[in-house]
Order: C-alpha cells, then structure tokens, then sequence
C-alpha cells in the first residue's frame, strides 16, 4: 500500500500571477517514486483548510508538508494550519523554508506545528517521512527542530548536490494552471536552478537558510529541464527563481549556449560585481540565448552603506553605474532593487540613494526599479540589525503576532512600522516611487505605448524636473485608471 504524504503551498500572489510551487517540488521529488503526493495550492483553492481536511480523510494520510516564508504566505499558513490541526490532531504537520529556518521557537511554541525542518530539507525530508510511516525515531534526523521538553534543534545534514536529486515530480500536479503571460512571452514558466547563495549579506534571510553554501544544478542538466518544458508545455519564456543563477561564468556560458535558438526569452537574478566580472563573449551568448532582464541587488546609493550590509564581493555604487551602461549594449533590462531607510540615519539614507537612481536612469532609463523598506531580519553579527535594536526594534513572539496585519506588512518590506521610521519617511519612499515610474515608464508593459505614456511623462516631468515628489496624488489616480504595471508589482 501507498501512503500519500499532502503538501501546502500557501498563497503568496495574486490570482493569475501564481508560479510552480518550486519549495514543495523539490521535496516531494525525493519521495514521489514511493509514495503518492498532493498538492493544495492556496493561490489556486479558495479555501485550503477545507480541501486539506478533505484530502486527508479521504487519502488517510499522516502527513501535511508545508513551506512558509514571511508575508502572505504565513499569514495563511497560520489559520490554515490552526484549522486543520483542530480538526485532526493526529495529523502531523512539519514546516519548511525561510521563516521556519530562523523562527524555529516561534513555531515549535505553537500548539498546531510539530515539525521544523531546517536549511536544505530534501535529504532529511525523506528520512523523516519513512521513519513517519515505517517506525523508528523522529528526533535524531539532521535539520530537525522539534518540541520534548523544550525546544531541540539537531544538526544540519550534510548538502546533496543537485543534479542528484531527482526532477520535480510535474507529472503530480497540473503545470497548465501555472503557464503565465509576461514581458518574457506568452507561455511562461519558472524553475530554480540552484539552492542557496555563497554571500553574507546581512538584511537577506537566505544567509541563515544555506550557511553561504551555493548549489547548482549543471548547465547541461538545466538546459534538458528547459527543453523538457518547451516540448510539454510550449514555453517561450522562462523565469529563474534561484537567489544567484550567476554565481558561475561557465555555467552560464555553457547554458547559454545550450538553449540559444530555442526562442526561449529567460529572466534570473544576480550580483552586480559578478556580473560585471563577466567577458564580453559571456554576455554576448546571454544575449543570443534570450535573456532579457536581469534581477540584482544594487541596495543603496551610498558605498558606505553598502559596507555596513555586508555586501562583500567588490559591490560599490560606481560598479552599479557601469553595469546599467554594459547592458545597454546588450539590450538586457537591469532590474534593481533598493533597501531605503537603513539605520542608523533612515532619513538621509533614502536621500542619497534618491539621487543614485537619478543618476542610474539617465545612464539608463530601461532600468527597473524595485524599492524596499529596511526589515531587519535575525541574523547573529548583523551591524544593521544591531542598529535596529538600539532603536526600540523587537520580533514578535508568537506566530499569531507574526501573522497580523502589521508584521505581514513588515515581511513585504513595504511599511514595516519598525520604531524608527515616520511615516513621513515611508511616504517619501512611495511618493518618489510614484513619480519616477510615471516618469520612465516600464519598458515591461506592452499596454504603455502612444497617448498612455506622453500622458504619464506629461503629469510626472514637472514633478521629476523639480524633485517635487509630494501629494502625486493625479499619479496614483492615472494609475488606477490605466492600471499599468510597476516594477514593485512584478510577477517575477
């Protein structure tokens, strides 16, 4: 007999926007050979309580996996899970990911989680569910984090490499409900080519989930996933969720040249200093294979603040400018994003970074702009974080907290509402954002060509002429007539 293990993705975007499941994928490959795996979709099923109740009584299955990072998803994932553990309390819930990585206490104090695992989980999540099924002890699996008197968390288990662990399991779910439609093309998919990040950089939440370790998958076997999709699914454009798809110059060469002449327009994040490191002919096969925006971290417009984030490698704000100008000649979008109102200054940090974009856009008005709020996240040394503490800030302590309104908003980095930061200070961010995206338009959005787009330069020029970002108020209102896309909005 087979045993059917449940996996829950909660919902993290809009309706029609949503993209393969890549967390719960990836774990439910190392089992699918030997036991049968579901999947509820809380971007796709209205009420996920209801339909994970229902599965597991029907399947009789012991075990619901879920991946949670902070924001949306855990502000489902709680009620969810508070509901389905009311109703069946012998089903054993284990959560997986970002949040539970770095709020293992948080979690494991609840009455309706029993499970963490921790950092990389396929290896231990196969363990763990055929010692659930078969016997044996649950509390001596690497990577675990459980509750017997007290919080234990137990050691990590060693890394696996990707290429070998197994595909993503595509045939268990309907990959048709996830082909999107975006400025890469009309049949849109996403993939992850590699699990972690090899940098420190002390705001981002990934460094506690790898320990700075970095895994591909090889070029080769990404370029046979790639042609696996085109041929099922008719794919002509493809996001890369990794955290650095382009770690790796040869990788990416090798990919390149692997897919080129596919008609397969591609997206993926990076670093600026690495990507900067690259030869001529690298970003020259990037071109020809289809890739057409970039995602990269440029954070700020001050190198000083750069080095309080730890960003290593050779990241600077004269590095960020060159860049945008390199990949003019490529005619590949660099899509950026910002961390405003980093401590200890917030004021005069948005301030220098306001006029860095500047300076970016009329090198390269193409540029993307995606603007943060500073949110501390929990990671031991931080200087940041450190900041943050002096000035009054605390994480919530129960998961209830941790899924309000307040800290939802905190984990999108958009309002965060730590002590510090006025909200005149949070206006002023959304207000420049305001203008500049009127003012250079997203080269992304098809809809803004003719009347729409001398229409927008025509309101924002004025403002953006005399730095004069306050009450955009006939922005917004443009906005919400032509509901046209900005960066902060993306799919991506």
């Amino acid at each position: 007999m087979r045993h059917t293990v449940l996996f829950y993705n909660p919902v993290s975007t809009s309706k029609g926007k949503q993209r393969l499941p890549l967390s719960i994928l990836s774990v439910a490959a190392v089992i699918a050979a030997d036991y049968d795996v579901e999947f509820i979709d809380g971007n796709l099923v209205d009420d996920p309580a209801a339909h994970i109740i229902d599965r597991a009584r029907a399947t009789k299955a012991k075990l619901l996996a879920v991946t949670v990072m902070p924001g949306p998803q855990l502000r489902q994932a709680v009620p969810v899970c508070k509901q389905v553990k009311a109703a069946l309390p012998d089903l054993t819930i284990l959560w997986g990911g970002y949040f539970p990585t770095q709020h293992q206490d948080v979690i494991l104090n609840s009455d309706y989680v029993d499970y963490v695992i921790q950092g990389q989980g396929e290896a231990p999540f196969r363990t763990f569910v055929d010692r659930l099924h078969s016997g044996g002890s649950l509390t001596d699996i690497p990577s675990l984090a459980y509750r017997n008197g007290g919080i234990h968390v137990n050691p990590r288990a060693p890394n696996v490499p990707m290429d070998n662990l197994p595909w993503m399991p595509y045939d268990r779910l309907d990959v048709s409900k996830y082909v999107g439609n975006s400025y890469l093309g009309t049949r849109v998919l996403n993939h992850n080519t590699s699990f972690g990040c090899p940098f420190a950089c002390n705001f981002c939440a990934v460094v506690a989930l790898s320990n700075r370790r970095w895994l591909p998958e090889s070029a080769q076997r990404v370029a046979d996933i790639v042609t696996h999709m085109q041929d099922r699914w008719q794919i002509n454009g493809l996001e890369f969720h990794d955290m650095d798809f382009f770690v790796k110059e040869g990788r990416t060469a090798e990919f390149a040249e692997r897919i080129t002449g596919k008609g397969i327009n591609w997206w993926g994040l990076g670093r600026v200093d690495t990507l900067m490191s690259y030869s001529d002919d690298t970003w020259s096969k990037m071109q020809r294979s289809g890739a057409k925006m970039i995602f990269m971290g440029a954070e700020s417009g001050s190198d000083e603040t750069l080095e309080r984030m730890n960003k290593g490698g050779h990241a600077s704000t004269d590095l960020t400018l060159a860049l945008v100008e390199r990949m003019k000649h490529y005619n590949i979008v660099p899509e950026l994003s910002f961390v405003l109102g980093n401590p200890p200054d917030p004021a005069e940090d948005i301030e220098q970074t306001i006029q860095f974009i500047r300076k970016l856009k009329r090198i390269n008005p193409a540029t993307e702009l995606v603007l943060y709020i500073y949110t501390p996240v929990p990671q031991e040394g931080s200087i940041l974080l450190d900041e943050a503490t002096k000035l009054g800030f605390r994480f919530p302590t129960t998961l209830d907290e941790w899924a309000s309104p307040e800290w939802a908003k905190f984990a999108m980095r958009r309002d965060p509402g730590t002590p510090w930061f006025r909200d005149t200070v949070r206006s002023r961010v959304r207000n420049f954002e305001s203008v500049i995206n009127a003012y250079y338009p997203t080269v992304t959005d098809m809809r803004l060509q003719g009347q729409w787009k001398r229409w927008l330069n025509l309101l924002s020029g004025w403002r953006y002429r005399l730095e004069f970002y306050d009450w955009p108020y006939e922005l917004k209102a443009l906005q919400r007539l032509v509901h046209y896309r900005r960066p902060e909005t993306t799919g991506f």
